[in-house]
């Protein structure tokens, strides 16, 4: 018998009911003891999986007490604004109309690659609600993507042609909130690419208020090095073509 291939009876079922089994030992423990926490005070702890609970951990450096608190927070608002367990497009046709994000392709290690570009996104024409609904369709819409096994993205944020009426400082804290709090460690690496120097003045409002994790995954990419830069973590064949590779580029709401 190949041992590799055969469970134990308990293995397989912990990972029927809380997803793939979680190697690392302590890792595994602490998502234990943190699950049997949460579910004490929120039994919908029950519908998420291990991996889901690690995330959170991970998210607070595996401190179980910061990441129980953060998770419930997450329960509660996920019951707010997820009170039918989607988004439809009719309550953010607005958004959808501008074809602001795309996703298409994934890099080498198979996370889905989205590209949001900046100079399609005019808050004076928009509704900062409407804004927030957007961006956990679009959260939502990148996990249901995913491959299984993986649990990260990446994203190629482009600024060409953004200027002071795309800016949004509010619509842009509000996304990283929701990123950061109720999507922990789903960020992969954000490419920031064609940064117009005035962004530079927005840049340093959002700066502080991205935790440090977070900021370990974004890079600034320089426009002679654009393509090159992208290319060692995405094949040509899976790199959208406005940046030298073979995609199109595809509005989110038509993947």
């Amino acid at each position: 018998m190949d041992n590799k291939e055969t469970k134990e009876p308990a293995a397989a079922a912990a990972e029927k009911d809380n997803g793939p089994l979680i190697e690392d030992e302590i890792e595994r423990s602490k998502v234990g003891i943190m699950r049997a926490l949460c579910d004490r005070q929120d039994p919908a702890t029950k519908e998420v999986d291990d991996l889901m609970i690690r995330r959170f951990l991970r998210a607070r450096d595996l401190d179980i007490e910061k990441a129980s608190t953060l998770f419930l927070k997450y329960l509660t608002w996920k019951r707010s604004m997820l009170p039918k367990g989607h988004i439809a497009e009719s309550e953010i046709a607005n958004d959808l109309s501008h074809k602001k994000v795309c996703m298409q392709g994934h890099d080498k290690k198979g996370r889905p690659i989205v590209v949001a570009i900046g100079n399609r996104h005019n808050p004076s024409k928009g509704n900062p609600e409407e804004f927030k609904r957007f961006v956990v369709y679009t959260l939502e819409k990148i996990c249901a993507r995913m491959p299984r096994g993986e649990e990260k993205f990446v994203t190629i944020g482009d600024l060409q042609g953004w200027g002071y009426s795309h800016c949004d400082i509010r619509g842009y804290l509000a996304a990283l909130s929701t990123l950061q709090d109720c999507y922990p460690e789903r960020l992969g690496k954000l490419y920031i690419v064609h940064a117009p120097y005035v962004f530079m003045t927005a840049w340093k409002v959002i700066y502080p208020f991205i935790d440090a994790n977070t900021k370990k995954k974004i890079v600034f990419v320089e426009n002679k090095k654009l393509t090159p830069t992208l290319l060692q973590d995405i094949d040509e064949s899976q790199l959208p073509d406005i940046y030298g590779g073979k995609l199109p580029l595809v509005p989110i709401q038509e993947t």
